[in-house]
């Protein structure tokens, strides 16, 4: 197919964030909200089925194809590109915002690949245009955490390439379609879908990197590398049961974890791997309207948690503080940035007329419709801790409680413009679910303002919201930090390795063995380059990096002939 639907629709955020720098501020401008229009406008010109075609090493490969789950989450994306780029336009520097197109670019890239090499491609530019926004942020703790972020994100793209080895091997198609869990290939792409999705036990990525991003860094990181991961299990996955048990643990591990911080962010962020655990207990659950529901949830999360992070965003930027214990009563100063900030609080709580509502609702209709009544039950339980954490905790300690003395105005006006046009459309989805639906994968029969849905979740909000109240001084938060997975190679690890070498060494000088010398050798280069004063914080050699591609593809060629 020729023509307009043969373009690309993620080309021009990826050739724009390649010249965005060589423009001036006036034009930057221009790019930086006129591309992503532009993308959307392109993704709505592809077609169903291939609107590309090339070949490369005897395959066929299809870098633009195009059906209704794709327009879905390419419209989220492009529309996230463009209130995001509105959001950080005044004071983000040009790398962050060329990183941003990228990160767009990709993803869309993601949604309209139609086979696993073009999906590779795309997946390796997403997670270094992620890290570059990590790094724009120009701190020391981002460049830690931007460092851990690629080493985590490479581990999980050569995990997916050897599983994409794997199956083009045994099935010689590249196409990307549904697959069953039945040969470690499947298993390795699964994996690597996975580690993007923020599933244990390497979640504690997320909320260690996102919130030492910019103010409108973590925006533009909170939509695309989760939901592209959300996309390719909706497409790749639908029907694994694994799915529900691994979503269930996300959605009660983002809300422990959310409830024990005291960091805006890293609650926000947290937040983020418990939405969506929401979303893989739908593709789990896999009938078509828990297919809808993920994928729908998928829409509104998006919009209403880059809301959220818009203000807290604002907050930041305004005050410098991010610490809830630094913050409070800024409701005073900061009427339009409390607003928006509530009717993001609202709508991730699910609660009536706004986005949250007409989504979650679908995948726990669905698990009913099923006779899951555990998978309903642990659902409904964690929709009041969404509540707890997200729909009061956040608002309550950042813009009421306390008066932490602090009087800052609202932001700039572009700032206040992209928050309220989230805003708009949370309450939008919200009171014309219609709008949505009708763009979903599959024909919905669904009506989510029944007498009883309403009740049910206006009722659970009620008690969600004076559980929270009474146990307010219980909930106080303090100085601490939080530990998490990442514990265990941060912290436990370099001690393991350390203690493992000064028994090599001890015994080496004992039995002068030439292997040992070696193997010694061997481990004091890798100490080198991951011990206690590096690990996963410093640059890797390109020769080290190599080696463990090499390593891994080895194993999984043994495990695969043999």
């Amino acid at each position: 197919m020729t023509g307009i639907s043969a373009i690309p629709p993620g080309l021009p955020l990826l050739l724009g964030a390649l010249l965005l720098p060589l423009f001036g501020t006036r034009l930057r401008s221009v790019l930086v909200l006129g591309l992503p229009l532009l993308a959307l406008i392109l993704v709505w010109q592809v077609p169903d089925g291939p609107g590309l075609q090339t070949g490369f090493l005897g395959y066929e490969l299809s870098p633009v194809q195009g059906d209704s789950l794709s327009r879905l989450f390419a419209t989220v994306f492009a529309i996230m590109a463009f209130a995001g780029g509105l959001f950080a336009l005044n004071r983000a520097p040009v790398v962050e915002l060329s990183a941003a197109l990228a990160s767009a670019g990709s993803a869309i890239g993601i949604t309209f690949a139609g086979d696993l090499i073009t999906l590779v491609i795309f997946w390796e530019v997403l997670a270094l245009a992620s890290t570059l926004l990590l790094w724009s942020a120009m701190t020391e703790r981002s460049h830690g955490a931007g460092m851990r972020y690629l080493l985590i994100h490479l581990l999980g793209g050569i995990l997916l390439l050897i599983g994409v080895v794997g199956h083009v091997t045994a099935t010689g198609s590249v196409a990307l379609s549904a697959m069953s869990l039945d040969t470690p290939a499947h298993w390795l792409i699964f994996t690597g879908f996975l580690i993007n999705a923020g599933a244990p036990p390497l979640s504690a990525w997320l909320p260690d990197a996102y919130p030492e991003a910019s103010p409108g860094g973590m925006v533009f990181l909170s939509a695309f590398t989760t939901k592209s991961a959300v996309y390719v299990l909706l497409r790749g996955f639908p029907g694994a049961d694994i799915l529900i048990l691994i979503g269930l643990y996300m959605v009660f591990y983002g809300i422990v974890y959310a409830l024990l911080e005291n960091d805006m962010r890293r609650i926000l962020a947290y937040s983020i791997v418990n939405q969506v655990g929401f979303m893989l207990c739908g593709i789990g659950i896999g009938t078509e309207m828990a297919l809808n529901g993920a994928a729908a949830h998928a829409f509104t999360h998006i919009i209403y948690k880059a809301l959220l992070l818009m203000s807290a965003g604002s907050v930041l930027y305004m005050t410098g503080r991010r610490k809830c214990t630094d913050l409070g009563g800024l409701f005073r100063s900061m009427p339009l940035t409390t607003i928006c900030g509530i009717i993001g609080a609202l709508s991730i709580s699910a609660f009536p007329l706004t986005s949250g509502f007409i989504s979650k609702s679908m995948i726990s209709q669905a698990a009913a419709d099923q006779q899951l009544a555990i998978v309903w039950f642990l659902l409904t339980a964690g929709s009041a801790g969404v509540f707890l954490h997200a729909g009061i905790k956040f608002p309550w300690l950042v813009f009421f409680q306390k008066d932490s003395g602090l009087r800052p105005p609202d932001p700039p006006l572009n700032m206040r413009m992209a928050m309220m046009l989230f805003a708009f459309l949370c309450i939008a989805l919200g009171a014309w679910p219609e709008s949505l639906y009708a763009i979903l994968p599959y024909p919905v029969d669904y009506v989510p303002y029944s007498y009883t849905h309403v009740l049910t979740m206006l009722q659970l909000l009620l008690f969600s919201g004076l559980a929270f109240f009474i146990m307010l001084p219980y909930l106080k938060r303090t100085l601490t930090i939080t530990l998490d997975w990442d514990w265990f190679y941060r912290w436990l690890g370099p001690r393991a390795i350390s203690q493992m070498l000064q028994v090599v060494s001890r015994w080496h000088a004992h039995k002068r063995i030439d292997v040992l010398r070696h193997l010694g050798h061997f481990v004091g280069t890798l100490f080198l380059y991951h011990g206690p004063q590096g690990l996963l914080a410093r640059t890797w050699a390109t020769g080290s990096m190599v080696l463990w591609v090499v390593i891994l593809l080895g194993i999984y060629l043994i495990a695969y002939y043999y």
